[in-house]
């Protein structure tokens, strides 16, 4: 019986450095690594996606084949010790964690910008609980992280992210990622991204408060016998909220052209 499963089992070391790379988006990618999705529910859809992926890597002309094909025929033809997998596991895992992470600085910034606007509506005090991010939001951060998920899945974001995985199997050896310094300044560039995109997003809204609180201020000094003190919150809330709901659509555009352009970084980052 065990001999009759030989030629399946030479396959399990390469089909598991496989499944690894691919696990490693449920870490910290968009939808894949959210907290709400149960862990059995992401490994189910991990072993679902390797082995969907796994015999689409295998090449149907070994001469022809490219370096990730080439390095899956040669571990099923010589096999891996077990202490040959581990820091292979390790290596495979950072190449997904890497896309993910990358993936999840835009919509980290949407809920930066959103908790900013909070902050000076007066709303910073009513957080909500962000798991996914591991952070408090406002109802106004809380907003523009949900339309970010929305807008993710719209343009196909996930679908871009497990595409840019599968195809670092064409150009990455099974264990063969070496991060190198070049590659760490280009992921920690990204964090550049978070805060250009954090201020597109608030910086219209900012404006329109500061010129609100100057006017109440104009008002407060023609006017001394009306209480600034008790309306001008209510005012704040007010203003701030028909401005938010009036640029959402700018919002929304300078999001997806950001997610895209941070995708395509991935996708140079991984597949140079």
């Amino acid at each position: 019986m065990f001999q009759s499963l030989e030629p399946l089992l030479n396959h399990l070391p390469a089909w598991l450095l496989v499944f690894v790379r691919i696990s490693g988006l449920f870490f910290y990618s968009p939808i894949f690594g959210s907290q709400a999705i149960p862990v059995r529910v992401k490994l189910f859809l991990g072993l679902g996606l390797s082995f969907c992926v796994y015999p689409a890597l295998w090449p149907l002309n070994p001469e022809t084949a490219t370096i990730g094909a080439a390095s899956i025929v040669g571990v099923v033809a010589n096999g891996l010790e077990f202490w040959q997998m581990i820091p292979m596991i390790a290596l495979e895992m950072l190449i997904g964690i890497i896309i993910g992470y990358g993936a999840m600085i835009p919509m980290a910034a949407m809920q930066m910008a959103g908790k900013i606007i909070d902050q000076q509506l007066g709303l910073g005090l009513g957080g909500v609980y962000n798991p996914d991010l591991g952070s408090d939001g406002g109802m106004t951060g809380q907003f523009y992280f949900v339309l970010s998920i929305f807008l993710f899945l719209i343009f196909g974001g996930h679908q871009i992210m497990l595409m840019i995985v599968v195809e670092s199997f064409d150009v990455i050896p099974l264990g063969g990622f070496i991060l190198t310094g070049e590659m760490v300044t280009s992921v920690i560039s990204l964090l550049d991204v978070m805060m250009d995109m954090a201020l597109k997003v608030g910086a219209p809204i900012l404006c329109i408060l500061f010129l609100q609180q100057i006017a109440m201020g104009f008002i407060a000094r023609t006017l001394p016998q009306m209480n600034i003190l008790s309306i001008g919150f209510a005012i704040r809330i007010f203003v701030g909220s028909v401005i938010v709901f009036l640029v959402v659509g700018a919002d929304a555009d300078v999001f997806v052209n950001t997610m895209r352009k941070t995708l395509q970084n991935l996708n140079t980052i991984i597949l140079r």
